[in-house]
């Protein structure tokens, strides 16, 4: 897990560049409530909702995300209003509390910007319970919510807009289709609203105090998921991520007894940690979350060992309402949406053959890079949708083999892609005779392992290039990794790669 980390590709250094932008936007925006002279609960709401337009906000464009982000407060402040208007009104206000999961799992059938501001809807009714927001209060959370949207859009479009330099992002990818409750995102909102309400009155069992805690896991566990299998291994990440985190919390937060200095500059390394890890480990995210909760607590002067324990606790109550709600509650099985995953993938790498061949060709409209970048999404989406069947303590010996061998295979043929393009951005490369026909029998072999007529093209020793030739060396291995990708992908085609 620690090796996968840091040894992830991070192309253009994208993770590394989103992170510290984070930090930098996040901190302005809390230096920017504390000159507005909020109190440590208002810089702390504003902080939080800062964090959230930079990490939520996931557009293809620029003006997208500038759109989205300016409509967070548009969503976020009646939801912080109604929070805080029901404070002293339990029962409303767990029902208010559980209608805002379902809807804001019900918006990602609108894509990234749904997704988005479902995201920030409910935590900003999650920060409310989090910080015992009151009618009074509001005035002073809700003007330190547009103080750091806008201080992070600042950053974000202003002062530091890598995205202005570089093509559109590629869409993120959507979730399987269908309508009624053959829709992913429909199902899947009954699940959260289910599982939350077992969360919620369990949570309350344990405590009445921090009960938002267990609601709060069980919303995380559902987002970013498409099946069961994918919720089930989702949820044990998250608390194996908030047990190491509660214990590196007790080596270096429990210490600091809350004193400002220090624990501000472990609020800033947990924020980079967030951010540079989200993409590539659920857990290592979850640590680092636990840790930013626990350096607030003690900022906040309520930190304790019994309340790192009661964090663990109510953490494993939303882990298992949302398995419960992903097992007994409209499940949506894993083999359909894996399949899915993998043959767009498939024809990712087939798209990103075709526009580097382009470009060594002479086209310069032709832009490989682009879909490099799709095909890191689309890759980390088989990886999440397999996740279930690798995991350790998956049975199922032969599933897990095949399971592995199609991933390492499809790195195989990303490591290959990356190749490619670079050699294809390359002023010097020219075009090859043999370039066209190697990029045929790749064609060839990804229409047979997506469903078409072809027959995949085994690479043969007259096709081999010489070391030199680097383009023709990136797609002999393209070629070798695709024909040995067949025998797997067929295998699982009577057996489910991953099962039901």
């Amino acid at each position: 897990m620690l090796k996968r980390v840091f040894t992830a590709p991070d192309p253009g250094r994208a993770r590394l560049r989103f992170a510290a932008r984070a930090v930098l936007g996040i901190g302005l925006a809390v230096v920017v409530c504390g000159l507005a002279g909020h109190s440590l609960p208002g810089a702390v709401t504003g902080g939080l909702a800062a964090l959230l337009a930079l990490f939520t906000v996931a557009d293809r464009t620029v003006r997208g995300q500038a759109v989205t982000t300016a409509l967070l407060p548009v969503v976020g402040l009646p939801v912080l209003a109604a929070a805080s208007a029901l404070h002293d009104h339990p029962v409303a206000r767990d029902l208010a509390f559980l209608a805002v999961v379902g809807a804001g799992v019900y918006a990602r059938r609108w894509g990234p910007r749904g997704h988005s501001l479902g995201v920030f809807a409910f935590m900003t009714f999650f920060v409310a319970q989090f910080l015992h927001a009151t009618p009074g209060q509001l005035p002073e959370f809700a003007t330190a919510v547009v103080l750091a949207v806008l201080t992070a859009a600042a950053v974000r479009f202003g002062l530091w807009c890598y995205e202005r330099r570089q093509p559109p992002a590629p869409a993120a990818p959507a979730p399987p289709g269908g309508t009624g409750l053959a829709r992913v995102t429909t199902r899947q909102a009954v699940q959260a609203v289910a599982g939350s309400g077992f969360a919620l009155v369990v949570g309350q069992l344990v405590s009445g105090q921090r009960w938002y805690w267990a609601v709060g896991a069980t919303w995380w566990v559902f987002v970013n998921t498409a099946s069961r299998g994918e919720t089930l291994v989702r949820g044990f990440r998250r608390v194996l991520g908030t047990l190491l985190g509660i214990g590196l919390g007790v080596l270096l937060v429990v210490p600091l007894h809350g004193v400002a200095v220090p624990t501000a500059a472990l609020v800033a390394v947990c924020v980079f940690g967030i951010f540079y890890t989200a993409a590539v480990s659920y857990t290592w995210m979850m640590l680092w979350v636990t840790l930013l909760a626990e350096s607030l607590y003690g900022l906040l002067g309520v930190l304790t060992p019994g309340l790192l324990a009661l964090r663990l606790a109510e953490t494993a109550v939303g882990a298992l309402g949302a398995w419960l709600a992903v097992v007994f509650v409209l499940p949506v099985t894993t083999h359909a949406v894996t399949d899915g995953w993998i043959q767009r993938a498939l024809r990712c790498v087939h798209a990103c053959t075709a526009e580097a061949a382009a470009r060594l060709a002479g086209d310069q409209n032709a832009d490989p890079a682009l879909r490099v970048a799709e095909l890191e999404q689309l890759l980390a989406r088989v990886r999440q949708s397999v996740a279930p069947l690798v995991h350790p303590l998956n049975p199922m010996l032969g599933r897990k083999r095949r399971a592995r061998q199609v991933l390492a295979l499809l790195d195989d043929c990303a490591r290959e892609i990356r190749g490619l393009a670079a050699v294809a951005a390359d002023p010097e490369a020219s075009h090859d005779a043999r370039l066209a026909a190697a990029c045929w029998r790749v064609q060839a072999a990804v229409e047979a392992l997506t469903g078409g007529d072809a027959e995949p093209v085994a690479a043969t020793a007259a096709a081999r290039p010489a070391a030199e030739e680097a383009a023709l060396a990136h797609l002999h291995g393209l070629e070798r990794a695709l024909a040995e990708l067949a025998a797997p992908l067929r295998a699982s085609s009577g057996s489910p790669l991953v099962g039901a």
